[in-house]
């Protein structure tokens, strides 16, 4: 029994670092992206000041580096002993609430007042007061904010708080993969800001190879990779979208598939057998973090395509193509079943041309003959797979709803 676990701590053939290759991995130099770091420094400089500043808000496709130079330039910042800001990094994946973000600025800034379970009121007044005592500005960076369950109440809360502070202020520093997210906020709340907007732009096939280059040499062992094989990995990814992320999934994976056939080399067929597994991974994992109702739509899809459209002539060849009226019915159900409003059919519209420009689901027009011209749509992914990753979101999130209803009122 001992062998098979002291195989497990053998020293590895093909990584030196393993975290090199994650794209949570922080290199000592960001690649291609000093351009970016300098705007958001110089956007952020007079919050740092202590001044009010603007808001600041950042875009990019997934894997285009906006995380990782929001964290650099956060980390710098905190070297410095003249800044007189306080940060709050908030992931909103985890964080995905009004209630839950304020909480997290009060759990970094007043850890013991934190553990007292106060209501949303009394933290949003802690929070005031805090920050008027010494006339701190306090920057909130708020990454993947279009996460947000209630966004709207969130943007208006910590716009207008600046309007109740007499000493002070709040900045926000908003991330989103959603050019177009603003677009979903109330008037009310759109009215409250004054921001200042940085897009990243995708990688090109030459920068990808050259962030490739950078990570396995810190991650993995000299002469690992074949240079045809950095070249395939850095093409494949810049053919889909110009994301790192995907780059270097693609690579980790590689080395694994290395690792496992106690190769010497990585070459363009391990990245090969990678790609496809690394493409449905990123997959699942956008799924588990789209945002509420973009959820329910792709859930509404899934069981659809698992229980056969009603249309039984739109199936054919083992594919399944459902009408977009009978996903709307669907996903107008499961809203209903879960005690939530469904969202009109021109919101509906708009969900499902996001679902498709993020690659999860292909939609085609309906030829003459097929009650007219409508839009039937195709999972691109496993429904099984793409049910189960939305079912395990949405009972953690039911559950922790009802505890913040219950501290709210």
């Amino acid at each position: 029994m001992a062998e098979p676990f002291a195989d497990l701590l053998k020293e590895s053939a093909v990584f030196v670092n393993r975290d090199a290759l994650s794209p949570h991995f922080m290199p000592d130099h960001l690649l291609f992206r000093d351009k970016q770091i300098s705007l958001i420094v110089k956007a952020l400089t007079p919050s740092l000041k202590g001044e009010r500043g603007r808001n600041l808000f950042v875009y990019g496709k997934t894997g285009t580096g906006k995380t990782s130079c929001v964290k650099y330039v956060i980390d710098e910042v905190k070297k410095l002993s003249t800044v007189k800001a306080k940060i709050s990094y908030i992931n909103c994946r985890i964080y995905n609430s009004r209630y839950r973000v304020l909480s997290k600025i009060i759990s970094d800034h007043l850890p013991t007042y934190a553990k007292r379970g106060y209501g949303l009121v009394d933290i949003y007044e802690r929070l005031m007061s805090w920050i008027e005592e010494d006339g701190k500005v306090l920057i909130v960076v708020l990454d993947e904010i279009d996460i947000v369950k209630d966004l709207d109440d969130l943007i208006y809360t910590m716009t207008r708080a600046n309007s109740d502070i007499k000493n002070g202020g709040i900045t926000i520093l908003g991330v989103s993969n959603k050019i177009s997210f603003k677009e979903d906020l109330d008037p009310r709340s759109l009215s409250t800001l004054y921001e200042t907007e940085l897009v990243f732009p995708p990688y090109n096939s030459s920068e990808l190879l050259a962030i490739l280059q950078q990570r396995s040499a810190v991650g993995l062992k000299a002469n690992m990779v074949e240079p045809s094989a950095l070249n395939l990995a850095a093409a494949i990814s810049a053919r889909e979208s110009g994301d790192a992320r995907f780059a270097l999934k693609i690579l980790s994976r590689a080395a694994e598939v290395a690792e496992e056939k106690k190769l010497t080399k990585i070459s363009t067929k391990e990245i090969e057998e990678a790609s496809k597994s690394a493409e449905e991974e990123i997959a699942y994992e956008l799924v588990s973090t789209l945002p509420e109702h973009q959820k329910l739509v792709i859930y509404a899809i899934a069981m659809l395509t698992l229980q056969g459209s009603r249309y039984k002539k739109l199936n054919q060849d083992s594919e399944t193509y459902l009408f977009s009226g009978e996903v709307y019915d669907k996903y107008a159900s499961i809203s209903g079943s879960l005690s939530k409003e469904p969202k009109s059919s021109r919101w509906y519209r708009k969900y499902i041309s996001d679902l498709e420009m993020q690659g999860l689901i292909n939609t085609y027009e309906s030829g003459k003959g097929i009650r007219g011209h409508t839009k039937l749509i195709k999972l691109a992914y496993s429904p099984d797979k793409i049910k189960m990753t939305v079912e395990k979101g949405l009972y953690k999130e039911s559950e922790a709803e009802g505890k913040e209803e219950a501290k709210e009122q």
